[in-house]
């Protein structure tokens, strides 16, 4: 499956909580699932409950299916707790970095950023959205590209949520990793337990 292109607060009231990483908008005005029986309370399955999770964080992350599984088998296959590693490896990845580092209001406005090749990993140019930054790699505006308008509208309204493990130099248009996130990095309410269920029989 590709990336989620339709309306994105339809795609809040789905899932139902706001994704930051998705949209800075909120799902205020209506509250409830989408479609003519949205407001009609459904009581869910246990599989139905497993997707919703795996949904929250395909939305949000803006991962493919086949990346997302990817990533999986990689925690599965690794010492330590597996959603531990999951979280750790999406909040990590280039496209999220700049977002939670104030250079861009979304992660696929951060995405576009990166893709072309306005960011820089340790004073080199990386072009692809799913690199890993690493605990001390800098991660920085190009020179040529600081003046861009999204970065300075980004820049002027934060997110409200601190990100302990980035340390970000704002004149500088520069972060640096001090640490690895781990499972309290999740800007949205997520049972990352019910995402590693999904997958078990699946992969």
């Amino acid at each position: 499956m590709s990336r989620y292109t339709a309306p994105r607060i339809r795609a809040l009231r789905a899932v139902g909580v706001d994704l930051p990483g998705l949209t800075r908008k909120k799902n205020e005005r209506r509250p409830y699932p989408p479609g003519q029986h949205g407001m009609k309370r459904r009581k869910q399955s246990e599989y139905g409950l497993r997707l919703l999770e795996k949904q929250k964080v395909r939305l949000n992350y803006g991962v493919t299916e086949r990346q997302l599984v990817n990533l999986m088998q990689e925690a599965q296959s690794g010492k330590g707790n597996t959603g531990e590693r999951l979280v750790e490896f999406l909040e990590c990845r280039l496209d999220n970095v700049v977002f939670r580092s104030g250079f861009a209001r979304t992660i696929p406005a951060a995405r576009q950023l990166v893709n072309h090749g306005h960011v820089l990993v340790d004073g080199r140019r990386v072009d692809i959205a799913s690199f890993r930054v690493a605990v001390g790699q800098v991660v920085s505006i190009r020179e040529k590209s600081r003046g861009i308008p999204q970065i300075a509208a980004s820049l002027a309204e934060p997110l409200a949520v601190p990100t302990p493990w980035l340390k970000v130099e704002t004149d500088q248009l520069m972060a640096t990793m001090t640490e690895r996130p781990d499972g309290s990095s999740v800007l949205f309410p997520l049972n990352v337990q019910k995402v590693i269920e999904f997958y078990s029989q699946r992969i």
